[in-house]
């Protein structure tokens, strides 16, 4: 439940209440909290067994963790046996390599080829070179800038 409270923050919380409840009522307040807390247990606790008899045996397995889209897809995962495909998909999408990429051609850079498996062979010179990259006609020149336009 506290899983993020560090040792400076519960002594701060500690020296908190003492100051502000006194040291006689401490204990009490404690007490009282602890006592509300189990209470709201004690209702969670019951309103999910109510909410599993009113589903029916189809449902005994039901989780209310199951609900949190994160742990549902992560648990559709796990029982997927198609995963590896996904690993090999995940594995073989380089993010970094694409966004070069794309800002090299937003800044009118030449990118790095890629390594290509190797043509075959033109025969007598006749068939073209697909993977060759042509030259292409110089760049038009950029029309001016019109900032009123924007």
């Amino acid at each position: 439940m506290f899983n993020d409270i560090g040792a400076l923050e519960l002594v701060t919380l500690v020296v908190l209440a003492v100051l502000v409840f006194g040291p006689d009522k401490l204990p009490k307040v404690v007490q009282d909290v602890s006592r509300f807390i189990r209470k709201i247990r004690e209702f969670s606790d019951s309103a999910k067994q109510d909410i599993r008899t009113e589903l029916g045996p189809e449902f005994k397995d039901f989780e209310f963790e199951d609900l949190n889209p994160k742990t549902f897809i992560r648990k559709q995962l796990d029982n997927n046996e198609d995963l590896g495909d996904l690993k090999e998909l995940r594995s073989s999408f380089d993010l970094r390599k694409e966004i070069n990429e794309v800002a090299d051609a937003v800044h009118g850079r030449e990118t790095a080829p890629a390594a290509a498996p190797a043509a075959p062979a033109a025969v007598n010179g006749s068939t073209p070179d697909l993977l060759k990259k042509k030259d292409g006609p110089a760049a038009p020149e950029r029309p001016p800038y019109d900032s009123d336009a924007t």
